[in-house]
């Protein structure tokens, strides 16, 4: 007889743990199902291995340059192998802890491989042969897979996606082509510069990291350029021949370009994963490669939900857990804690309030609308800018350039965007975001002192330029 859950979770990512553990903690029998290891993509070959790379190589590129600081190191090195097992220690920290939380909330883990059948029916394959379970409701959380364009040579030895790259023990990255100029390529090709690679990122769209604003986009691209990264925009990937290690060759502009390294990786963005997932007694409405849902997040069979990459527009860890948090709160039929999108009083348009990080040197930080979406919208704006070069803890710190950029809607002065470039903007942009998801003003947010030396400071005085100009 199959045993019966209140919520059945297939996918143990952060949209799947974090939406089992809030049910768990609501009093739902919950149980989840993954085939690999707890934490999905982003604990294990995701956010968090690339984010423990990227601090790492982060320490090793100061101490290239401390001397200005007034500190000496010899024979200054690097162990790529040590680093990785530096991060491996992380990622099992990491998922040490969501395996407390499923114990102590008595979260019962499924390993195998699930199937959804008819009424809410879920086959599970694992090496112990096949096991049937029942819920009320399901949540599909299976996430998403690096993907491979189709050219000539993507089998080649030497090319890779980022699942196997973050996995590789062995320094073999002197010189590396970044296909995909999106948020995964620009952090690796962060990670592999700090460790002194030669490194080339070649984007098909415009600009880097697609629909971001267009000032972020191009101050990361100038301070790539700066740094010695090559940069091609607008550039097609045709095919990569062996030819004294790897040539990617490539089209920009109609003109026929190539470039050499000995590892080329992959960046193009992730496709949903649901190999397997739906039986042939179940039909599910698809678009695009992706799950269909509606407001609440239901797919077409009544009671199966879909959070995360696999239905999501937005592919971020922190929106899957968001999602799964919502759809619980759904079902446990109480008010909910988290929202994805607000209308303040004063507006006449939902504001999205999902913030978007990006670990690159400086670190990006973006939420809310850009001055473009905000046309689109019809929507009158001003801007608050203010250059990170006269920040004090910039000056010390010896950084270089950035900016606090705070978008307003001009009649209620309530902030509707933020873009922030500049050492812990990815910290910062927490308080944007509170700012947009409260409805507040420009006055409401300059009642708040900010300390000194910090580099939060930038946000106050933006907001006083945009006070300046409202006048």
């Amino acid at each position: 007889m199959a045993i019966t859950y209140d919520l059945l979770v297939i996918g143990a990512g952060p949209g799947g743990y974090t939406a089992a553990i809030k049910a768990a903690e609501l009093g739902l029998k919950t149980g989840v199902i993954e085939k690999e290891k707890l934490g999905g993509t982003c604990l294990n070959r995701g956010c968090i291995p690339t984010k423990a790379l990227l601090h790492a190589s982060s320490l090793f590129a100061t101490m290239q340059s401390c001397d200005e600081f007034g500190v000496s190191v010899e024979n200054m090195a690097f162990d790529f192998k040590k680093m990785q097992q530096c991060k491996k220690k992380a990622v099992q920290a990491y998922r040490d802890k969501v395996e407390e939380q499923f114990e102590k909330l008595g979260i019962d883990l499924i390993q195998g491989t699930a199937t959804i059948r008819r009424d809410k029916r879920v086959e599970v394959n694992s090496l112990c042969g096949k096991e049937y379970y029942c819920a009320q409701k399901i949540i599909i959380a299976t996430g998403a897979a690096a993907k491979m364009p189709d050219i000539p040579g993507i089998g080649l030895e030497g090319v890779w996606n980022s699942d196997r790259l973050l996995a590789a023990d062995n320094w073999k990255f002197d010189q590396i082509t970044i296909v995909g100029g999106g948020v995964i390529g620009v952090e690796i090709a962060t990670i592999f510069h700090n460790l002194c690679s030669k490194v080339t990122i070649i984007e098909q769209g415009s600009q880097l990291l697609g629909p971001v604003d267009h000032e972020v986009a191009a101050a990361l691209k100038e301070d790539l350029t700066r740094k010695g990264i090559l940069v091609y925009c607008n550039a097609a990937p045709k095919e990569i021949v062996k030819d004294n290690g790897l040539v990617c060759r490539f089209t920009q502009g109609g003109k026929e370009l190539s470039v050499r390294s000995s590892q080329v990786l992959m960046a193009i963005g992730r496709t949903p994963c649901m190999d397997g997932l739906f039986g042939e007694d179940t039909d599910f409405d698809m678009e695009e490669g992706r799950l269909v849902i509606n407001e609440e997040f239901m797919t077409s069979q009544p009671g199966i939900y879909a959070v995360g990459d696999v239905s999501a527009d937005i592919q971020l860890a922190h929106v899957a857990a968001a999602q799964g948090t919502y759809v619980v709160e759904k079902i446990a039929q109480i008010p909910h804690s988290i929202h994805l999108s607000v209308v303040p009083s004063s507006m006449y348009a939902k504001l999205p309030v999902v913030p978007s990080c990006i670990y690159t040197d400086p670190e990006i930080a973006t939420v809310g609308l850009t001055e473009e979406r905000a046309a689109a919208c019809k929507m009158r704006v001003v801007c608050g800018t203010y250059s990170m070069e006269g920040n004090g803890k910039s000056i010390i710190s010896h950084e270089r350039g950035g900016f606090v950029r705070l978008i307003f809607e001009v009649y209620s002065k309530v902030l509707v965007g933020a873009q922030i470039v500049c050492p812990r903007a990815t910290d910062m942009i927490g308080e944007m975001a509170t700012a947009i998801a409260a409805g507040l003003t420009a006055e409401q947010l300059q009642m708040a002192m900010r300390a000194h030396p910090t580099y939060s400071e930038g946000i106050g005085m933006a907001i006083e330029d945009a006070l300046r100009k409202m006048k």
